[in-house]
């Protein structure tokens, strides 16, 4: 059997193989609460075979949504319908997994559809914070966290990981990456800060630690605790994956079991060489340095490239995303294509066995 498709066991959590969804932003929730979107939506990638289903980035605040659409789960009345999500994708044999995010600076956008441009200020819009009250790129000025905002932020983290035990999720992955609100701490192009958390890296990852630290103590022994990372901004003066191994190898101490490694998204300068498998060098250098398991994610198209990436050490699971979009069952073909025989949906087997010929007698 492929690696792809060999099962893997992460703390009490096994997961059937090694390809998985990861988060993606639908911007069609109401209030913070899932949709039937999303119930075709994730149950399609759960039934189309993925081993593990991530949801998108799940806002702690309702300040700390990207856009009016975002998924939340900063109130107790968003765990029945998310209980729901979770119930389904378990039931088709993959692994619910929930992503929590705080977008600081970058929240209050219109969803992408909805205005000329993404990063306009939503309708009925509403204040971001961040690190220092310096604005992304197109958005409006943040209002810098103090302390006891800064406290805020790892409680609504910490309450958010609760209510994700209670609907069901199996997996938690805390987002530090794409220029959102933890991200913003970790960068020195955000983070200019002068207190104890700023300045120095041991600053700058502070409140990842005490995110990470808090979001563990909540969580059953047997559940699994990831974090994304951008591993790069891209920028000269930016987080680098020098920052990211030796803050994977700190988080990695505090209970974390994968490191989710993604890059850019913290600067319009960012000069990034797109191609195929262009951040599983990330994964590589996390993997290889940090006694942590990692994933590999971007321009993951073909089943011989994952698998490839996997038998050469550079990853332990593959998480994909717009090729899913294209084929939501690219799991089930993916296996067909690297010899694996697995399991498909019991009212689809019939689409997996070889066409019947037969002719009437003459």
């Amino acid at each position: 059997m492929s690696i792809l498709f060999t099962p893997i066991r992460i703390r009490g959590i096994e997961i059937r193989n090694r390809v998985w969804v990861a988060p993606m932003c639908m911007y069609s929730a109401e209030e913070g609460h899932p949709t039937d979107w999303h119930l075709v939506h994730l149950g399609s990638l759960a039934r189309g075979g993925a081993g593990l289903v991530v949801l998108e980035a799940t806002a702690v605040t309702p300040e700390g949504r990207i856009t009016p659409g975002d998924l939340g789960i900063w109130s107790d009345e968003h765990v029945e319908p998310l209980r729901t999500l979770a119930t389904f994708i378990s039931e088709q044999g993959s692994v619910p997994g929930i992503q929590l995010g705080h977008a600081g600076r970058k929240a209050s956008a219109r969803r992408p559809w909805d205005g000329d441009s993404f990063i306009e200020q939503a309708d009925g819009g509403w204040p971001a914070v961040g690190p220092t009250d310096q604005p992304h790129f197109g958005f409006g000025a943040p209002t810098a966290l103090d302390l006891d905002g800064i406290a805020g932020i790892v409680e609504a983290f910490t309450t958010s990981a609760q209510r994700a035990v209670e609907a069901g999720f199996k997996v938690i992955e805390i987002h530090a990456g794409h220029g959102y609100l933890l991200h913003q701490f970790l960068s020195p192009l955000a983070n200019t800060r002068t207190d104890a958390y700023g300045g120095s890296f041991d600053g700058r990852v502070r409140l990842l630690e005490e995110v990470v630290t808090s979001v563990r103590a909540v969580m059953p022994s047997d559940l699994a605790l990831f974090v994304r990372f951008s591993a790069t901004d891209w920028v000269d003066g930016g987080w680098t994956i020098d920052d990211t191994v030796e803050a994977s190898r700190r988080v990695a101490e505090l209970g974390v079991d994968l490191v989710d490694c993604s890059s850019g998204a913290m600067s319009r300068e960012q000069v990034i060489p797109v191609g195929p498998g262009y951040q599983v060098p990330f994964a590589r250098a996390v993997r290889e340095n940090v006694k942590v398991l990692t994933s590999a994610v971007g321009f993951i198209t073909a089943p011989q490239q994952a698998e490839q990436i996997l038998v050469d050490g550079a990853a332990d699971a593959i998480f994909m995303a717009k090729e899913l979009l294209r084929q939501p069952h690219w799991p089930l073909m993916a296996a067909q294509a690297l010899g694996d025989d697995i399991d498909w949906p019991a009212q689809y087997r019939w689409a997996n066995r070889p066409p019947v010929m037969s002719s009437a007698k003459k």
